[in-house]
């Protein structure tokens, strides 16, 4: 049984509990308390009375003690990544990276956050000196997704940190055990009540600490209907709200690209994490004139991809989450073939397997805007193939989405490749190189996904907000203050 980890200590009251389930075996591993609002009050207490000391701690010192916990997170590589396996379903090879992307994160704001608080700016007067104070709002709530539970987590705790607020961070019920795992490196590195867990449900325990009157901030990883309920929440208390939301990116594969090379990236992107990941290839457009080639190729490269237990080490495609979600995907399936796609490989729960969350990778043809399948994130292992004629028709159909987090371009078409980065509205475009994250590069998307920003300096910089000094060196009555009978003579004469 794993508690909350609230003010230093575990918070052990009597509370239901939440079952843990293994997606690969359907065994259960552990159990998380339901969270009240009172366990979301106790948080925010905690967390308010620390942010009176934590603010003013220097940013050296901040930044000394993410580099600590950085480095106890690669000495726990290993059983972490199987851990996350374990709950998460993801291969171990992935989760692997995650834990090493995850520590690279908490250097990279320990460095960023020491050299940044705010610039001087011309002042509009002599003697005087304008610059800006750039703070911490206060008690930040990180509301965490299940696909990627460390990840999205440290792209909210590292720069929370570093610009000196306290968080509270409520993990996803069917992801919480890594981040529990973590609280002793928290304990030896933060003082107490700087970081807490919470576990629950999103709308029992989450939206106590939404609508808490003692947090100032909510960042939320999760679905636009998600989004869309807590944003309604912040905007009645003005609150800040940063939302990461879903996405549905657009893969384009021009008739000049290598298809040994497009189709591997092109099957990566689209079934990592099974097909679970918010940047993940969900719609393919292909040019015509090489479209029945890469379609023969990446339905031959999917059918070679090995499903199993994440712990497996010959593993590619590990399960999905759970049954709710299997569920969903293979009813997209299902309505776009009776709407007259055609499954070329997979599209099915896999039989393979007695127990388990296991879906076939799967690619279809024949699919189109209008479908529930192509409008909207589909979460599963799904790989659809459009044809388009050109490169116009295939970022007018990328631009066809209410969602703006990515897109993806094979090409070596310069005129191509820029065109398409200028006029697809996504936060991230790759070209040739698909889902590669890069610290110093700001993440997030446009339109319904959202309009914030994770990494980079203006990952840091949703965290805080600016205060404008003015300072006057000498001390002195202005020649525009009152009384004012002088300028109306001047005007009326």
């Amino acid at each position: 049984m794993k508690y909350h980890w609230i003010d230093g200590k575990w918070h052990k009251p009597k509370r239901e509990r939440i079952p843990v389930i293994d997606p690969a075996t359907e065994e259960i591993l552990d159990y998380v308390l339901r969270g009240t609002a009172e366990d979301a009050d106790a948080a925010v207490q905690a967390a308010r009375k620390a942010f009176r000391h934590w603010r003013w701690e220097p940013a050296i010192e901040k930044a000394q003690r993410l580099h600590r916990i950085a480095a106890e997170l690669r000495a726990r590589q290993k059983a972490l990544a199987t851990l996350m396996t374990r709950e998460g379903g993801k291969p171990w090879c992935e989760n692997r990276d995650e834990v090493e992307w995850v520590a690279a994160c908490f250097q990279y704001y320990a460095e960023v956050g020491r050299n940044s608080r705010g610039n001087s700016i011309p002042p509009v007067f002599r003697h005087q000196i304008n610059f800006t104070i750039k703070e911490p709002y206060g008690v930040v709530v990180g509301i965490l997704p299940w696909n990627y539970p460390l990840l999205l987590m440290v792209w909210k705790v590292a720069p929370a940190l570093i610009a000196g607020n306290t968080v509270i961070l409520k993990p996803s019920e069917e992801t919480p055990l890594s981040l529990l795992s973590l609280a002793d490196i928290f304990a030896r590195h933060l003082p107490p009540g700087v970081l807490n867990i919470v576990t629950g449900y999103g709308e029992e325990i989450g939206e106590a600490l939404v609508t808490h009157p003692g947090t100032d901030l909510i960042a939320l990883t999760g679905s636009v209907e998600t989004g869309k309920r807590v944003g309604q929440l912040c905007a009645a208390q003005i609150k800040k709200f940063h939302a990461e939301l879903g996405g549905n990116d657009p893969f384009i594969v021009c008739e000049d690209a290598d298809l040994d090379i497009a189709v591997r990236g092109c099957a990566w992107a689209a079934y990592l994490n099974t097909g679970q990941v918010c940047t993940g290839a969900k719609r393919i457009y292909v040019f015509d004139s090489i479209a029945d080639e890469f379609t023969r190729r990446i339905v031959k490269f999917t059918r070679s991809l090995r499903l199993g237990n994440g712990l497996a080490p010959r593993t590619d495609l590990g399960p999905m989450i759970n049954l709710r979600q299997l569920e969903d995907v293979h009813a997209r399936v299902e309505e776009a073939v009776r709407d007259g796609a055609r499954v070329l490989c997979g599209g099915r729960r896999s039989p393979k397997f007695k127990k388990g969350f296991f879906y076939e990778p799967t690619v279809m043809v024949n699919v189109h805007h209008g479908m529930r399948l192509v409008d909207t994130e589909t979460f599963g292992p799904i790989l659809p193939i459009m044809r388009v004629r050109d490169i116009d028709h295939a970022i007018e159909l990328a631009n066809d989405s209410r969602y703006g987090l990515g897109a993806n371009l094979y090409t070596n078409n310069l005129e191509w490749a820029m065109k398409a980065a200028e006029q697809i509205t996504a936060g991230t475009f790759w070209i040739n190189d698909p889902l590669t994250d890069n610290d110093a590069g700001p993440f997030g998307g446009m339109r319904q996904t959202g309009h914030c920003r994770e990494l980079g300096e203006e990952g840091l910089d949703e965290f805080r907000e600016t205060k404008h000094v003015h300072l006057d060196y000498r001390q002195e009555i202005k020649p525009y203050w009152y009384p004012y009978r002088r300028y109306n003579r001047l005007s009326a004469g």
